[in-house]
């Protein structure tokens, strides 16, 4: 079975829509997770701060998995 590889330009405006669409979402997960995980003190970080770098690349749960259970929540005022 022969698969054709499709172009961009043979998809049609919705399913491009659609990719940009994800793309930006995942593009703005992964910088709200790298800006958070650089600017956190470690102490807030669950594990070690540098095993969570390579896991922002794992797209799009490395992101996900950092911004719900990579931070520790602030304490109560």
């Amino acid at each position: 079975m022969t698969r054709t590889r499709r172009r961009w330009r043979d998809l049609s405006g919705r399913q491009q829509a659609a990719i940009l669409t994800l793309a930006s979402v995942e593009l703005l997960l992964t910088a709200t997770a790298a800006t958070d995980l650089w600017s956190r003190p470690a102490g807030q970080v669950r594990g070690h701060k540098a095993l969570w770098w390579p896991s922002l690349l794992i797209q799009p749960f490395g992101p996900i998995a950092y911004l719900t259970l990579g931070r520790v929540p602030p304490a109560p005022r």
